[in-house]
């Protein structure tokens, strides 16, 4: 008999977790937001999954998958799906502002920035819809 994977409450539905140490979902944060910044929206995602499904902490959660759905919106962009671009950003606005809200701990993210860089290319594709190809935010970083 196989065991059924470990799951936690988040938005209301049971999600997989699979617990990760600390330190290895720090290695998993640090390895999708360099893959973000080099333009591997991809590799960003499939980075940042380990530690989006390696905590039960729901800020932390929100972080990491606001993350993931921000880089999933720019794959849609590079293949030229403004509709998949647009579901995916609004579902990064509304985890990393959650995760703005709750979170003490953002690794060093400005999310408040970032939520508002968002809201701008949600903005642009309200005005422009056939724009498949905006111009992924940069991560703000706070300052020390």
């Amino acid at each position: 008999m196989t065991a059924r994977p470990a799951t936690v409450v988040q938005g209301g539905r049971r999600k997989a977790w699979r617990p990760l140490p600390d330190m290895d979902r720090e290695a998993a944060f640090r390895a999708g937001v360099a893959a973000y910044a080099a333009g591997d929206f991809f590799a960003a995602h499939e980075h940042l999954e380990p530690a989006w499904m390696g905590t039960d902490d729901p800020a932390e959660r929100d972080l990491h998958q606001g993350l993931i759905k921000l880089a999933a919106a720019y794959v849609h962009a590079v293949r030229g799906n403004p509709l998949g671009m647009v579901k995916n950003l609004r579902g990064a606005r509304d985890r990393l502002a959650s995760a703005a809200a709750a979170a003490s701990d953002t690794r060093g993210l400005d999310l408040d920035a970032l939520v508002f860089q968002v809201d701008a290319r949600l903005e642009r594709l309200r005005l422009e819809p056939d724009v498949a190809r905006v111009d992924p935010p940069p991560l703000p970083w706070r300052k020390p």
